[in-house]
């Protein structure tokens, strides 16, 4: 294949070049023209720009997959209107029979000023069992119906689990056969491919080795993705029974990832571990760690020397302190994922441990208003991303789907404007420049001897930018809604025509 008469981004926007593909590598590239195209299909870019292919670094790839399909509970701004929504679904469903569940997704409690209740959901919902989850995944509301349905104790009257308790009945009240997860799944692999995305870190609380194994099987050729696939605290010595390893290949494109743990909660369920005392929440709440830091080094090390890498869920300022610690006396990298308080003593220990923070830049942009209530007093500190790139750390961008949406340029957006929806920038001196946003969202470089994952864009993302001038709001929204005119992912058009 021979992409001709392209422009590649960052480079002179007067330079029309050629670029051949052989198998799933660049061959070369080269002046317009000069490239032999003997034998070669050919796609004529017409001076549209060229990019790396678009990663996804942090994805729960079926969760987000199923997302889709869900009730969406993010209009509601109290409990009664979030019960109000699944009170209609569940009149409107014509699937409330036998043991099916209604699901419903993406609501933001942190600033809600009722409660939330298993009366209240009983009230709309009756004996149809239903399910709603917080956007943060970190915690769950469900009825009476529901807690009958699977056993559950303790929550008779608030119907509210987080942590472990909510990971384990979403997991338990959102499982579907395999044949229709695989095709949920391979339909949002095609929709990420729309969106210039060659590759995932899919972080599923699944054990992704057979499950990847299972969905390479069903389509032919190469999936549409590459995709890493991470390994749980419950899954680990299994994992290491079977001689699994980070980088070992599952089907050609797909491999495993890193060894994940979440060691402390969120911030809108407020069971992220910080040093100080959340505002505005009645008494010393500070969250907390969801293992014993021994625990947490064991299963570290165990992970480190069974060759897996290592990608550690900390968000609040005392869970970065107490894994960084751990990841200093232990001699390990790894990654960080979310980093979303940092202290002011700890930024510089990022790249002084060779520990990359892996960031979800929408997150700043969607949890503005709660981070200003309950951290108010350190939001200087909180998603600060130039900080982390101005004391030397390694950035890579995610989504962390399906808490925001699978697509790169959404948090291009968010991390170089820091708004949406026209709002003010909410600390817009932690903003990335767009050549950074893009440099963290991808892993190659159009070049000769560099993997084929590539994108073309429509638009030149730096001349979209540059024509909005200060007005961050309106490069938000142009950046997010970049379009995409083709991607190749390990040399396979995956997405756009090529005739």
């Amino acid at each position: 294949m021979i992409i001709t008469h392209a422009k590649i981004f960052g480079g002179s926007s007067r330079s029309l070049m050629d670029i051949t593909l052989e198998g799933d590598a660049i061959l070369a590239v080269g002046p317009a023209g000069s490239l032999d195209a003997t034998g070669h299909e050919v796609i004529d870019a017409d001076s549209r720009i060229v990019m790396p292919g678009l990663w996804d670094e942090h994805v729960h790839f079926g969760l987000w997959a199923q997302r889709r399909r869900w009730i969406d509970l993010s209009p509601a701004t109290s409990a009664a209107e979030a019960a109000a929504i699944m009170g209609q679904a569940v009149r409107e469903s014509s699937d409330t029979k036998g043991d099916a569940v209604l699901i419903g997704a993406g609501y933001r409690d942190g600033l809600w000023t009722d409660q939330k209740s298993t009366a209240l959901l009983d009230s709309v919902t009756g004996d149809v069992a239903v399910l709603l989850l917080s956007v943060d995944v970190h915690s769950c509301w469900v009825n009476t119906a529901t807690l009958k349905a699977f056993a559950v104790r303790g929550h008779d009257v608030d119907g509210s689990l987080s942590e472990q308790e909510c990971f384990d009945l979403t997991v338990a009240v959102g499982s579907v056969d395999d044949a229709t997860l695989d095709a949920w799944t391979l339909e949002a692999a095609h929709a990420a491919a729309a969106r210039g995305v060659v590759g995932i870190v899919d972080l599923d609380m699944a054990y992704n080795a057979v499950v990847w194994g299972r969905r390479a099987s069903r389509v032919k050729g190469r999936y549409p993705l590459r995709v890493e696939a991470g390994v749980y605290p419950q899954h680990l010595e299994r994992a290491i029974a079977d001689g699994l390893h980070t980088g070992f290949e599952l089907a050609p494109g797909i491999s495993m990832g890193p060894f994940k743990i979440i060691t402390d909660g969120s911030l809108n369920t407020r069971t992220a571990h910080c040093v100080e005392p959340y505002l505005g929440v009645e008494g010393d709440v500070r969250g907390g760690m969801n293992f014993d830091v021994a625990e947490i080094e064991r299963l570290l090390v165990r992970a480190h020397q069974s060759g897996f890498s290592l990608a550690v869920h900390a968000i609040g300022d005392e869970a970065n302190r107490l894994i960084l610690d751990v990841m200093e006396a232990n001699g390990l990298g790894g990654r960080i994922e979310h980093a979303q308080l940092v202290r002011d003593a700890d930024f510089g220990r990022f790249a002084k441990l060779g520990v990359i923070a892996s960031v979800q830049p929408e997150h700043a942009v969607d949890d503005r208003d709660v981070t200003d209530v309950y951290w108010a007093d350190r939001a200087d500190r909180a998603f600060a991303l130039r900080r982390l790139v101005d004391s030397g750390a390694q950035l890579i961008l995610g989504s962390d789907a399906p808490v925001a949406p699978l697509d790169p340029w959404i948090s291009i957006a968010a991390a170089i404007t820091r708004t949406r929806d026209g709002r003010e920038p909410w600390h817009p001196e932690q903003a990335l420049t767009l050549d950074e946003a893009i440099r963290f969202s991808t892993r190659t470089t159009v070049a000769a001897g560099q993997p084929a994952d590539l994108v073309i864009v429509d638009a030149d993302p730096q001349w979209l930018v540059d024509a909005c001038g200060p007005n961050a709001a309106a490069a938000s929204d142009v950046v997010r809604q970049m379009p995409v005119w083709m991607t190749i992912s390990q040399g396979d058009v995956t997405h756009g025509a090529t005739s």
